[in-house]
C-alpha cells in the first residue's frame, strides 16, 4: 500500500493518521488543541522523553511551536511539534507545586 505525503505513514503493518504540527495534546486520549501564544506548556525531552514544565508557546511557526523557557525568559532555538508540547498540568496535593 503506497503512503501518501500528507495523510497517513504505514508502520509494523498498520496505518496511522499523520500527527498534525499545529495541534497539541493536554496528556489525555483525544484530546488535541491548538496552542495559542502565552500557554503555558511542558517540552518532551528529546534525549529521555520525560516531560519538562516551565515553558510558554512564544509563537505559531510554520513548522510547529516557538519556545520560551520561563525561569530565563529565553526564546529555545528549535522548533517544536505538536506531539513534543503540551499544556501544562498542575499537579494536586505535592507541596513543591
Amino acid at each position: 500500500m503506497p503512503m501518501t505525503a500528507t495523510s497517513s505513514i504505514e508502520a509494523a503493518g498498520k496505518t496511522y493518521d499523520k500527527p498534525s504540527p499545529m495541534r497539541s495534546t493536554t496528556g489525555e486520549p483525544g484530546d488535541e488543541q491548538s496552542l495559542q501564544p502565552g500557554t503555558r506548556v511542558e517540552v518532551r525531552d528529546r534525549f529521555r522523553g520525560a516531560w519538562a514544565h516551565g515553558y510558554e508557546i512564544a509563537e505559531v511557526a510554520e513548522a510547529g511551536y516557538r519556545v520560551r523557557r520561563l525561569s530565563d525568559n529565553t526564546l529555545l532555538p528549535a522548533t517544536f511539534s505538536g506531539e513534543e508540547v503540551r499544556t501544562s498540568r498542575r499537579r494536586q496535593g505535592l507541596w513543591w507545586w
